[in-house]
């Protein structure tokens, strides 16, 4: 039990901004933090995930809206390959600054409603924007235009969102519970995503362009607007287990200086960009099935869906483990299972053995994916959880993006996708040892304080 205290003190003492004193770390108005009843810890989970799948359907960026807005560029205002690439790097510009939205976030208070005032105001303003541009003639002008306002728009009730849920999860000393449920209602729109938005883009096939644009616009305003109204909700059951935090506001540019000295925030963020780096794992990998292995449009979507799908099962796990082993001991053991983790394609010479693969490699990534997000949470400083998790999502951004690029060059250079694999564990296999930068009291506690 004192090896328990010991432990909790100093995780207590990389959370809090305070040098030289362990205070406190959650709260300015509540005492030392403790577990809270499976009940309690239920409906949480349960508002988060409900927050969670609504936020995911309604993003401009995410699938269920992209989808479909490329199929209409490509087949309805026929923009070639090259142009549509053009489109989709100019239109994630705001995503490259997530930080800035998730500063905000931290820093302001709209309507005195906190987060709730940022889904209230910044959902309105999405299904606005969404409703508006769903009657204005498309065009590629127009339609990048309404992505970019859509996409500055969402990145505030995305950061209000983020914030929110990692400091439920700090303040309630159950930050890998959240991180498993978190990432199980993030994937399930994902996939449900791939197969909605496909569908709603063959049903739009043979509409005219003015009344396909209005659909899939339509859609996002509806989905922005329950997002709003559910903002508007406001159930003891968890805000009551949710607490303000720091007391007076600093001036931002305190914040600011708060955030960047607060070295846990370090390891935690380079440990997270390489994993989403991952050079070749997107297109170098389609061109791989449906080029070598002769893999149809169908049959690649299959297998993101396996390999997505297979995911879940290990986010669950991790809900488990995280409550009787420390998470330094989970971030180990997963950063290990995952370095082969693209290995298994090398061992497969048609579709079907592809499909079969993409399980394994899904379950092999799904414990570090949790254990990843349960150190991002964990290593936020207090009132600035949104600044830390929105940073984490421009850093996943701009990862994927030089890694796909970097991918694809060995893949054209070298005609295989060997190369790739090989690249893909090297990177991984990189993060094992940068794991000994994580302050070890940060991690050396499993969910609820006890030393696992």
């Amino acid at each position: 039990m004192q090896a328990a205290r010991l432990r909790l003190g100093s995780l207590a003492r990389q959370l809090t901004p305070n040098r030289g004193k362990a205070s406190p770390v959650i709260t300015a108005d509540s005492a030392t933090p403790s577990p809270l009843p499976a009940a309690a810890r239920g409906r949480i989970f349960l508002y988060l995930g409900v927050l969670i799948m609504l936020v995911e359907f309604g993003n401009p960026t995410g699938w269920l809206i992209q989808l479909p807005i490329s199929f209409f560029l490509k087949n309805k205002l026929h923009l070639s390959a090259h142009q549509l690439a053009d489109f989709l790097l100019v239109s994630a510009i705001p995503l490259y600054g997530s930080f800035l939205f998730g500063f905000v976030r931290d820093v302001w208070n709209p309507f005195g409603m906190r987060d709730r005032g940022f889904l209230v105001l910044f959902g309105a303003i999405c299904a606005a924007v969404y409703t508006v541009f769903a009657f204005i003639p498309p065009s590629r002008v127009t339609m990048l235009i309404a992505v970019l306002m859509l996409t500055c728009a969402f990145r505030f009730a995305y950061a209000a969102q983020n914030g929110m849920t990692s400091a439920l999860a700090q303040q309630n000393m159950m930050s890998g519970q959240i991180s498993a449920i978190w990432n199980v209602f993030s994937f399930v729109p994902v996939l449900a995503a791939n197969l909605a938005g496909g569908v709603l883009s063959d049903a739009l096939e043979g509409q005219n362009a003015a009344f396909a644009a209005r659909i899939i616009f339509l859609a996002g305003a509806a989905l922005m607007a329950a997002t709003a109204v559910y903002g508007l909700w406001k159930p003891r059951a968890v805000f009551d287990h949710l607490h303000a935090e720091g007391g007076p506001r600093a001036h931002p540019w305190q914040d600011m200086k708060r955030l960047f000295r607060h070295k846990p925030v370090y390891p935690a963020l380079l440990i997270w960009s390489l994993w989403q780096f991952s050079p070749g794992s997107a297109t170098p990998l389609q061109y791989y099935l449906q080029n070598t292995l002769h893999a149809s449009d169908a049959q690649w979507g299959q297998w993101n869906a396996i390999y997505l799908g297979s995911f879940i099962p290990m986010f669950l796990l991790y809900g488990l483990l995280c409550r009787r082993y420390a998470l330094g001991r989970l971030l180990f053991w997963g950063a290990v299972v995952a370095v082969p983790q693209m290995v298994p394609l090398l061992l497969v010479h048609n579709v079907t053995g592809a499909l079969i693969a993409a399980a394994p490699i899904g379950l092999m990534g799904g414990l570090c994916s949790a254990a990843y997000t349960d150190l991002l949470i964990r290593s936020c400083p207090k009132g600035l959880q949104g600044s830390v998790l929105m940073m984490s999502w421009g850093l996943y951004w701009v990862s994927t993006r030089f890694g796909d690029v970097l991918g694809t060059r060995l893949y054209d250079h070298y005609g295989n996708f060997t190369v790739c694999v090989i690249a893909i564990t090297v990177v991984y296999a990189l993060i094992v040892p940068l794991l000994r930068l994580v302050p070890k009291g940060l991690v050396a506690t499993a969910d609820g304080g006890m030393a696992g």
